[in-house]
């Protein structure tokens, strides 16, 4: 009987898990998912405030608030002389947006309004590329 020697040592077992397959594996589904969220979200991004949120004041920045009358006609910045086209809205909004990035944009609208009226002022300032739009309530109505 021959018994062979190497001079090689032996390769130790490793008892560790490898994980760069997980690690690649995530990162193609953190792409995936990526990639797909923006394709899933449809409609008026808005941020709806809480009942119990206390008012923000930013007295850097002078809002943009279109109010929405009780028959459907839009104002800007408490102008009531002269009502103004939903074309108009998103000309002037994108025209502060480009001026002031950061100018918070605001909906004031009659309780008794059309919901679509309230939605057309919303998805105007959307396509004007308002990043958040806040709506306004009356803190003391009952």
């Amino acid at each position: 009987m021959r018994y062979s020697y190497s001079k090689r040592p032996r390769k130790k077992l490793m008892g560790e898990i490898n994980v760069v397959p997980y690690i690649d594996v995530m990162l193609v589904l953190l792409v995936i998912f990526m990639v797909t969220t923006p394709l899933l979200t449809e409609g008026v991004k808005i941020e709806l405030p809480r009942a119990e949120a206390k008012p923000v004041l930013n007295p850097d920045a002078e809002p943009f608030v279109v109010d929405v009358n009780a028959s459907g006609e839009y104002f800007i910045n408490d102008d009531a002389s002269t009502p103004v086209t939903l074309q108009r809205m998103y000309a002037m909004a994108a025209a502060v947006l480009r001026r002031q990035p950061k100018t918070p944009f605001l909906v004031r609208g009659d309780r008794r309004v059309e919901y679509g009226a309230i939605v057309q002022a919303m998805v105007s300032l959307q396509k004007a590329g308002v990043p958040s739009i806040g709506l306004v309530t009356d803190p003391n109505a009952k």
